[in-house]
């Protein structure tokens, strides 16, 4: 089956059509590029001229369509027109076909066009005069260069334009698609974050309040009542205090209460935490040793701890509670252990997420994490569930786990 010739552009139709018309023009008053009697004219009179002039439209026709085959129909179309007077409208479109070939063609059509050209301009410059050794033969040099390596010089030069401004077009596009794209995992990184901080702040305070008002409910001894309602109260308050600062960080980088402490906690704060843990029910003590953190390892080890309580006062069995920590071999090294066993359902209901924020902030820092039971060192046979967690102190990554 015959290959199609591509359908032409319609702006290529219109440059086409505006040729033929203005080339019959130029024949109808008779006006060509040679006189008529000139020796060198093979075809004489106006009308001879029409037929390079129809073979050279029928090539612009296809100057995008098909460059290449354009420009072939063009040189041929150009040899029969120097056969005749010569048409100046049968001239300027083929400088366009050159043009286009070397713009709309294949890479290999752009790199070789301006090459062949140029060859032909040089050849054309030197040969006649070498042979009539009279300075009017330069101009056939001159003539080809305008003609041919020109128009191909100039595609070549718009065609470099062209896809160095594509280049820098598609490279805008790709920093653009980078850019959403860290855009994206900055907001999911910090809703992560959020999501950490939230469960670690909130839900030690709301086991409390949902174990103490079981409790509360269940007894009908007045003052065991109260105590648990106190102790609801002092829970409820300190959660709403810190969700407070949270939101107060969150809207403007301040906390809502300029006299609120820091919502960052640290590791001095791990007394005050644990006495919590104590007024909440928890037998716990507290054995930590450390010297000079950086403040992301300390916020990593306080949430580590304050979960592991939080943990503890709704799965552990009766028993200590044990919160062992120390910095040394350039870590943070800290142990958590409670009793594991020995209750049928949680005191409080959890969501899951805390193992899983711990782990995230282990891992965020190049630390390590696990937590399980083990068997008790007393030799009792009895069960313990321990939080283990390393956190290196020294080359800890930019940001940290905030």
């Amino acid at each position: 089956m015959a290959a199609r010739l591509p359908r032409p552009h319609r702006f290529d139709a219109w440059v086409a059509l505006a040729g033929l018309l203005g080339g019959l023009l130029l024949c109808g008053i008779g006006l060509g590029m040679r006189p008529a009697h000139d020796p060198t004219v093979l075809f004489d009179g106006p009308w001879p001229i029409v037929l390079p002039l129809f073979l050279m439209a029928g090539g612009e026709l296809l100057r995008r369509a098909a460059p290449r085959t354009a420009l072939l129909i063009g040189t041929v179309a150009m040899i029969g027109d120097v056969l005749t007077q010569g048409s100046l409208i049968t001239l300027l479109m083929y400088t366009d076909l050159v043009y286009t070939a070397v713009l709309y063609g294949t890479p290999s059509s752009a790199r070789h066009i301006p090459r062949v050209t140029g060859l032909l301009t040089i050849v054309a410059t030197l040969v006649p005069y070498a042979v009539w050794r009279v300075p009017e033969a330069l101009l056939v040099g001159v003539f080809i260069g305008l003609v041919a390596f020109a128009p191909a010089s100039t595609g070549l030069i718009v065609r470099n334009h062209r896809e160095a401004a594509d280049s820098a077009r598609l490279r805008a596009e790709q920093t653009a698609l980078l850019a959403e794209m860290d855009r994206t995992q900055a907001v999911a990184a910090e809703r992560t974050r959020m999501a950490r901080e939230l469960h670690d702040m909130v839900a030690n305070h709301l086991s409390a309040i949902a174990i103490h008002s079981t409790a509360a409910l269940s007894l009908e001894d007045e003052k065991t009542s109260r105590e648990a309602l106190t102790v609801i109260r002092e829970n409820s308050v300190q959660g709403l205090s810190e969700m407070r600062r949270l939101i107060g960080i969150l809207r403007d980088g301040t906390p809502a209460d300029d006299k609120a402490p820091a919502v960052t906690p640290t590791l001095d704060g791990l007394g005050v935490l644990v006495e919590g843990a104590r007024a909440n029910g928890l037998d716990v003590t507290l054995d930590a040793v450390h010297g000079s953190v950086p403040a992301p390892v300390e916020l990593a080890a306080y949430r580590i701890v304050q979960e592991s309580l939080t943990n503890a006062l709704k799965h552990a069995a009766q028993g200590a509670v044990t919160v062992w920590l120390r910095g040394r071999n350039g870590a943070l090294e800290l142990r958590v252990t409670s009793p594991h066993g020995g209750r049928d359902a949680p005191r409080a209901p959890g969501s899951g997420a805390g193992l899983v924020g711990m782990r995230e902030r282990a891992a965020l820092l190049h630390g390590t994490f696990e937590a399980g039971p083990e068997n008790a060192a007393d030799g009792t046979g009895g069960k313990l569930w321990v939080v283990r967690a390393t956190l290196p102190v020294t080359d800890v990554p930019r940001g940290g786990t905030e």
